[in-house]
């Protein structure tokens, strides 16, 4: 039966020189070089879309350390203008409050935001409040108020769509006599003689709260990263570091990674090792992402950002990795990858198979060693999704391979009048399901049954009354309770195939 490979094995210095090891290496090698050739066929992109979603689990790293992770970014040469709008964009979605007071700041530069442009207009001062309303948009109020305290100077431009205007008095009285301005003639009016009114207190007030970023987006990331890097705007650098501060690290590396350019990615890839804790504090067991902590901090990631890629889709992408292999290799691909798969688990049936491999992580290429090792964990995944159809076959495998385990089918089609009961104990050599048929009890409800200690919940295992019309759903059931977490979790066969990695022996070795 198929090897897993859940115990370290024991170090042996003459296992790495007989022919068997040797032919081993060679298959691993050659099932490598498919795997390989299969991701770059499509440009490398869905690879590397897989390690931003790893580097997004990194827990390692808190804010101060990737606030200045991307701000080093950010100052780089050469400018980094796509990162700079991508990052700008999130912060005017997420957080417009925080640029708004920059933008009143500078409100006498919106001029040439408005001029010639009757849509930017009309979306920003056009929204005046009706006689049922409460008040007036922030356009609109803006331009009302400033009208009004400085009718004496700018009155005469408001143009009216009746055919005459309206006094001071008159709209100070009825404030939705308003919705009879022609907005745009009188904007355009204010752009030509009332250039005060772009830099009042009202325009600026207006602006304050980020909302005109709306109105073009487009237009404010180009002038926004000008102030990054051409004016070296203080103010705007402290809300980018602020921003970098409060969001989470999955977060900006979901939303900024993927657009780097192939340069910058790598340049990120070197920079993080600065910002990683030391592995005593950050490696914890479990945590996808903690491998690739743990290379990140021993190599230069540009340099094996090929190795990087592949260790990555091996280990922590299995199954995305399976499913390339089935929607995008050729039948020819697919046939060549499964007799691979097939001659390295049949050639590893015993634990200590895996001891010149180990031995040579410790010692000698330890990154060439550990893709190996992430290349075989994806084979086993490979086999047991070929071969493991039933739950006699997930349990024989079990059985094979010391793991303790407990049926976990709960269903939730039961009648009422229909309920469930723990029995039984850990497999001791016969099968460890045996369903036993329960009368329907109508009116009655479920009994409540209390366990005497820890050590009986242990060896309890799952029974089930089901009527004849759902034997077919039990003898397809496949989710169990393992010895290997303490039988904390409940594993369908899909989440087994996903488990079992043997990167988990290499860890001390490699660290």
């Amino acid at each position: 039966m198929l090897q897993l490979f859940l115990c370290e094995p024991a170090g042996d210095e003459n296992n790495g020189n007989n022919d068997s090891c040797k032919r081993w290496r060679s298959l691993l090698d050659e099932l490598e070089s498919v795997i390989w050739s299969l991701m770059s066929s499509g440009g490398q992109s869905e690879a590397r879309l897989w390690l931003c979603n790893t580097l997004s689990g990194i827990s390692s790293i808190n804010s101060r350390r990737q606030r200045d992770l991307f701000v080093n970014l950010l100052r780089s040469k050469p400018i980094k203008w796509h990162l700079a709008s991508q990052l700008l964009q999130l912060i005017f979605e997420n957080q417009p409050q925080k640029v708004g007071p920059i933008i009143a700041k500078k409100s006498y530069k919106l001029e040439n935001f408005f001029k010639g442009n009757p849509r930017r207009i009309l979306q920003w001062f056009s929204n005046f409040a009706g006689s049922g309303d409460f008040e007036h948009g922030k356009g609109a109020k803006a331009l009302s108020q400033f009208a009004f305290v400085n009718r004496d100077i700018c009155w005469e431009e408001l143009e009216w769509k009746g055919k005459h205007g309206q006094s001071p008095a008159m709209v100070a009285t009825k404030p939705h006599y308003f919705l009879d301005l022609d907005v745009q003639r009188t904007v355009e009016n204010f752009l030509e003689y009332v250039p005060e009114f772009w830099s009042s207190n009202e325009f600026s007030e207006s602006l304050k709260d980020g909302d005109i970023l709306f109105i073009d987006t487009k237009y404010f990331v180009n002038w926004f990263t000008d102030l990054m890097y051409k004016e070296e705007l203080e103010e705007l650098w402290d809300v980018i570091e602020e921003f970098l501060m409060e969001q989470s690290f999955s977060f900006l590396c979901h939303h900024l990674l993927i657009i780097l350019e192939e340069q910058d990615f790598h340049l990120f890839l070197d920079l993080i090792p600065k910002y990683l804790k030391p592995k005593s504090e950050s490696i914890a067991s479990g945590n996808a992402s903690d491998w690739l902590e743990i290379v990140l901090s021993k190599y230069r990631g540009s340099s094996t950002i090929d190795q990087l890629l592949l260790l990555n889709a091996v280990t922590n992408q299995a199954r995305q990795l399976l499913r390339l292999v089935r929607e995008e290799g050729s039948e020819e691909e697919k046939e060549k990858i499964k007799n691979l798969v097939f001659q390295i688990c049949d050639s590893s049936s015993y634990t200590n198979d895996l001891a010149p491999l180990m031995e040579e992580v410790s010692k000698r290429k330890p990154l060439e060693s550990i893709t190996r090792l992430g290349v075989h964990s994806w084979a086993i995944h490979f086999r047991l999704s070929e071969e493991l159809r039933t739950p006699e076959s997930w349990e024989s495998l079990f059985i094979s391979n010391g793991i303790k385990f407990r049926k976990s089918d709960k269903y939730t089609l039961l009648h009422d009048d229909e309920f469930s009961e723990d029995c039984g104990s850990d497999y001791d050599g016969r099968s460890s399901w045996s369903p036993k048929h329960k009368k329907r009890r109508k009116h009655k409800r479920k009994r409540k049954r209390n366990l005497d200690s820890a050590e009986s919940y242990e060896d309890e295992l799952v029974d089930f009354s089901l009527t004849n019309n759902r034997r077919d759903l039990q003898s397809k059931a496949g989710d169990w309770l393992l010895s290997t977490d303490g039988y904390s979790t409940t594993w369908s066969s899909l989440g087994v195939c996903g488990s079992f990695n043997l990167l988990r022996c290499s860890g001390n070795a490699l660290a």
